[in-house]
């Protein structure tokens, strides 16, 4: 039975909004199949698991998220998170006026290691640290560092279109589904063309890009689960182990090994 949402404890995001420091860290574990309902922050935030697979939605988009990357969530973004697995997160929160010049957009983002460890040294500093001391020092260092979050192609944005809705629907539940455009065009009694433009205009993606994206999200949750590569390359439609991984190496710049490691 899945999990139900979990509306986060409104005294939690109390104590996180109320906090005057100008960067905060947050340490939450979770259980497998935890779903935490729609939220939103007074701050941004980092979204970080030091353990676990993330599903984050936000607005019209989605993210897997493992450990070696994050997702930057602006102040005042409504998103919700399931927990692919037991999860160990560990949450930055900045002040909008601490760090004006950070995206205004959700966005997946390359965790270092150097970041890592500053996220983990930061779990341990009380929210009342003094700014001029160590651990004050160490915060804006921190901070200095999510000016340089490397953007990465994690995101999957979703249409508003009805008949986009359709067919995104569709690749979401079977990604290996080989329908082409033309094929959907005839189902649906609209022009290519028409369905082409639509992909443009509400993804920012043509529709074989969304289906390639969808399909490599869908296979970072199964490797996140501990699926074979062999299994997740057939079920997501790819003639072969070596053809997936060559899809996956071309967008992420990683083999499926090593983007876990």
């Amino acid at each position: 039975m899945p999990a139900l949402p979990a509306s986060p404890n409104p005294e939690f995001l109390s104590q996180v909004d109320r906090n005057p420091a100008p960067v905060s860290c947050k340490a939450t574990d979770y259980p497998a199949g935890h779903v935490i309902a729609p939220h939103a922050h007074a701050k941004s935030q980092l979204i970080y698991a030091v353990h676990g697979v993330m599903m984050v939605s936000a607005g019209e988009g989605r993210w897997i998220v493992p450990p070696t990357r994050g997702i930057w969530m602006p102040a005042g973004w409504p998103h919700a998170i399931r927990c692919i697995g037991e999860v160990r997160m560990r949450s930055i929160y900045v002040r909008p006026e601490a760090a004006p010049h950070l995206p205004d957009q959700s966005r997946a983002v390359g965790i270092s290691a150097l970041l890592r460890e500053l996220i983990l040294a930061a779990a341990e500093v009380p929210p009342d640290y003094a700014r001029n001391s160590r651990d004050g020092r160490l915060m804006r260092l921190l901070l200095d560092e999510l000016h340089a979050l490397p953007v990465l192609p994690l995101h999957l944005p979703q249409p508003a279109d009805p008949r986009l809705k359709r067919i995104c629907s569709r690749l979401l539940a079977a990604p290996h589904d080989g329908a082409t455009l033309a094929d959907w065009a005839r189902r649906l009694a609209v022009d290519a063309k028409t369905l082409q433009r639509l992909f443009a205009r509400e993804t920012g993606m043509t529709f074989g890009k969304w289906r390639q994206q969808a399909r490599l999200l869908h296979g970072l949750e199964r490797l996140a689960t501990g699926d074979k590569v062999l299994d997740v390359a057939l079920a997501l439609g790819y003639d072969s182990p070596s053809a997936f991984a060559t899809m996956f190496k071309r967008q992420f710049g990683l083999s499926p090994s090593e983007f876990f490691r």
